[in-house]
């Protein structure tokens, strides 16, 4: 960890300077659009909906890319010198960039999105991490997402308002139509088989939304260690409780939740990696889930066909 601080120390003085070299402002294509970068590829595909045509949008973090880990690249700060808008999660999820984030915004944009969330609908975690950050798997609190980057980029493009208002508002319906898919797809599941086990527990939100109980093997941050009695305890749950699957994510090594069906298994009793579901990062660009709204689908009717009858 030591290192890891050292090295972002290091990119600070890289995006200090970067920043004197132009004076502190931010560059702009010739045509005049906006130039924004956004961290996940969750936000990253909501600012892409809202700005349309009318701005240049920047996704840092690619398929199977975990933000809770992830450690920026000096490409990366000068990705972000050379921004006017920066989009970004917030709630600790990009727990290595939020130096950056704090010395960039001496100079730009910077939002923070999950940080701008009404704080009575963000769930509560530890005192080190007091909110889950993993606010986008609930589509309804997703859309005020959506709304702060709409106004976010009304405020800083105003001649583009009605285009950012009427894109804004056309994402939200396709958001709506894929949280009632989900909401279809869940209902697939006997009330009593609706336990959802992932590798993390990145998923409060999904349960919130759609009735279901979640638990993960880590805590919200993917840089907690699960141990052998976490793996032991899981295991204890499912046979228990007769959960018939279980669940790995995209941007997690499998090999924690195949520790826990190694477990399962020498009790006498055989669960089933139910398949992969997205968390943290979007799927790759021919996936289902390469977008949010395809990205809550395929979770959705994952979890359905593993768990329903």
């Amino acid at each position: 960890m030591r290192t890891v601080n050292m090295w972002i120390g290091n990119l600070l003085v890289v995006g200090i300077m970067l920043l004197a070299a132009c004076g502190g402002g931010a560059a702009a294509e010739e045509d005049g659009r906006l130039q924004i970068v956004a961290t996940t590829g969750q936000i990253a595909d909501a600012v892409r909906n809202v700005a349309g045509e009318a701005a240049d949008v920047t996704g840092l973090l690619g398929p199977g890319i975990d933000p809770h880990l992830y450690v920026p690249t000096e490409g990366n700060v000068t990705t972000f010198s050379e921004a006017d808008v920066i989009f970004y999660n917030g709630l600790h999820l990009e727990a290595q960039m939020a130096r950056i984030m704090e010395q960039m915004a001496q100079s730009k944009v910077v939002v923070a999105l999950g940080d701008e969330l009404p704080e009575a609908q963000l769930l509560t975690w530890d005192a080190n991490t007091p909110y889950d950050p993993h606010f986008w798997n609930d589509p309804a609190l997703f859309k005020t997402a959506v709304e702060i980057i709409r106004d976010t980029l009304i405020e800083a493009d105003p001649a583009n308002t009605a285009v950012y208002r009427e894109n804004a508002e056309k994402y939200m319906a396709e958001i709506d139509t894929a949280d009632a898919y989900a909401q279809e797809q869940i209902a697939r599941i006997p009330a009593d088989k609706r336990v959802m086990i992932t590798a993390h527990d990145a998923f409060g939100y999904f349960a919130r939304r759609y009735g279901l109980e979640e638990r993960g093997l880590q805590g919200i941050s993917t840089e907690s260690e699960a141990g052998t009695q976490d793996v032991q305890a899981l295991a204890d749950f499912i046979v228990e409780r007769q959960i018939p699957a279980i669940f790995i994510e995209s941007s997690v090594p499998p090999g924690t939740i195949e520790a826990v069906q190694a477990a399962v298994r020498a009790q006498g009793f055989e669960v089933v990696i139910g398949g992969e579901l997205f968390s943290d990062a979007l799927g790759e660009e021919e996936h289902e889930a390469a977008t949010y709204t395809g990205m809550l689908r395929h979770n959705a009717r994952t979890l359905a066909e593993a768990l329903g009858e």
